[in-house]
């Protein structure tokens, strides 16, 4: 371990500081270098950061930038020079646990919550830093711990959130679904680039083997911004929430909840990709529309610039095009919606109806059995809706070969004018197991005349009582357009790669009615 960790640290450097030294802006203010410091934390703990400034006389607006999960204090040398030469003093610093830092990895834990505070303190200790102008932001990590931190410290008057979390207990066990793929990813990069606390350790350990499940979900409460919001909404900062939809660690649905609470000044933006994926190219100093969108942010309530940032409070970027939607607030997001309720295959055909208007009878079923995947699935962690942000694809499949012994199949008619998914879809299913404990996934495919099929968004649900079960799912939000002519089809079976299923092997399950499927139309 401690040897690839010293073969990684040069190679990451070295790439992060040549792709942070974009040209400097002939209009930039003059700044100073950047400065290693080391900062004493509330229990003595030693964390490693830099600062840039501007070389004029103070006060300045001030920047607190925590680094991602595994990453350290030079993620952020681009967007930290850009931001000084615009006259802000920045200081980016590595969490607690990881890299140089000191002290073990807390997991966005109260000890990584007083140190944003400390490192408040040390700004206004010793810098031009103007204590009342503070602004935290961070990627993944960084923006939980941001978030979170604003709720305990009202010297935080703006906060940008790009790729973080609201409720962790959402991100990682929702609908008792364990996400294997997002948490072993998690674990590797701590043991690669960090130092686990036991805490850590064991609760990654009672994790996989789903075991002392109420600790797992107090851990998680604590580490999640939303079991904050009476303080957040007393210090009232104005909070920057960045998201993709697609993403496979921390899903867009807890940060639409959590906007929708939120009292204060507020700006909710949703991109195609993955997790950490649409700011990526902000890091490396590239033109990136989150980074522009945090600049806005930050210059609006830290400088009072009136950058109009404040007048689309949810912005959301259409996947697979060019297309960006602004409203007032979610609500209007879904202009109507559909419901479509699930019947049974007829003899002559391997798919159900999803019927608009009446409702089917209650007497059809559709039986399949946990066997092993089918070729419906959401992909790999990162890397599928990540490569979407790239190419406008996400993971597709060709629904004719869905093996209908381990899975079931719906499909609309064509819809003649096409349609706008915009929003959060909602799937009520009747399922009867065939044993006490088990697994289903749901995906929602937009499928053209060759039975192509391109993933709009999908859900696990497990179960672990035995009886007919009445599921209800939530699919992550999303803005896709469906062509005209093109279907809509629903497909449920019992695994996928990013998930942790709890079935035996070959036990039936029988989808019936009343069953159907929401989706949200602009």
């Amino acid at each position: 371990m401690a040897l690839t960790r010293r073969l990684l640290t040069p190679a990451i450097l070295i790439l992060t500081l040549v792709a942070a030294a974009p040209p400097t802006r002939a209009d930039a203010s003059p700044t100073t270098s950047f400065t290693a410091v080391d900062i004493a934390s509330h229990d003595g703990t030693v964390l490693k950061a830099n600062v840039i400034a501007p070389t004029s006389a103070g006060p300045h607006p001030a920047l607190v930038f925590i680094s991602s999960w595994g990453l350290n204090d030079a993620e952020y040398l681009a967007q930290a020079r850009a931001f000084a030469e615009a006259g802000y003093v920045v200081l980016s610093y590595t969490a607690r646990g990881f890299w140089r830092s000191g002290g073990r990895i807390e997991t966005a834990g109260p000890a990584d919550i007083a140190d944003v505070s400390a490192v408040i303190d040390w700004l206004d200790a010793h810098t031009a830093a103007d204590p009342s102008r503070i602004g935290v932001g961070g990627v993944s990590y960084g923006a939980g711990i941001g978030l979170i931190a604003s709720g305990h410290d009202p010297r935080i008057r703006a906060v940008a959130a790009l790729s973080g979390w609201t409720d962790l207990i959402e991100s990682l066990y929702a609908d008792q679904t364990r996400h294997q793929q997002a948490v072993w990813l998690l674990k590797l990069t701590a043991e690669l680039l960090g130092q686990p606390s036991d805490e850590f350790d064991r609760i990654v350990d009672d994790y996989f083997a789903k075991r002392n499940i109420p600790t797992l979900l107090a851990w998680g409460a604590v580490r999640s911004a939303e079991t904050y919001l009476p303080g957040i909404r007393a210090n009232r900062p104005a909070i920057l929430l960045a998201n993709a939809y697609g993403d496979s660690v921390f899903g867009p649905n807890q940060l639409v909840e959590f906007f929708g609470a939120l009292t204060g000044p507020k700006r909710l933006e949703l991109s195609p990709g993955d997790h950490a994926i649409p700011e990526l190219t902000g890091l490396a100093g590239l033109p990136n529309h989150v980074w522009t969108s945090a600049r806005r942010w930050f210059d609006e309530y830290l400088t009072g610039a009136d950058t109009g940032i404040a007048d689309d409070p949810v912005v959301l970027r259409v996947r697979g095009s060019t297309t960006t939607e602004a409203y007032r607030n979610w609500a209007d997001v879904t202009g109507s919606t559909t419901r479509y309720h699930l019947g049974g295959a007829p003899w002559y055909d391997r798919s159900g109806p999803l019927s608009e208007g009446a409702t089917p009878e209650a007497a059809w079923t559709e039986s399949f059995h946990a066997y092993g995947d089918t070729v419906a699935g959401a992909g790999v962690v990162l890397l599928s809706n990540g490569l979407e942000a790239l190419t406008g694809n996400p993971p597709s499949a060709w629904l004719p070969a869905v093996d209908r012994n381990r899975g079931a199949v719906w499909e609309t008619e064509p819809l003649p004018r096409g349609a706008a998914v915009r929003g959060i879809t909602r799937l009520h299913l009747t399922v009867r197991p065939g044993a006490a404990t088990g697994t289903v996934v749901a995906y929602l495919y937009d499928v053209d005349a060759l039975g192509v099929g391109k993933l709009v968004a999908h859900a696990p649900a497990t179960w672990s009582s035995g009886g007919t079960q009445a599921i209800d799912l939530a699919l992550p939000a999303t803005a896709w357009d469906v062509p005209a002519g093109h279907r809509l089809s629903l497909v449920v079976d019992t695994e996928d790669g990013l998930y942790l299923d709890e079935n035996a092997y070959g036990a039936a399950v029988t989808v019936t009615g009343p069953s159907w499927i929401d989706v949200p139309m602009r």
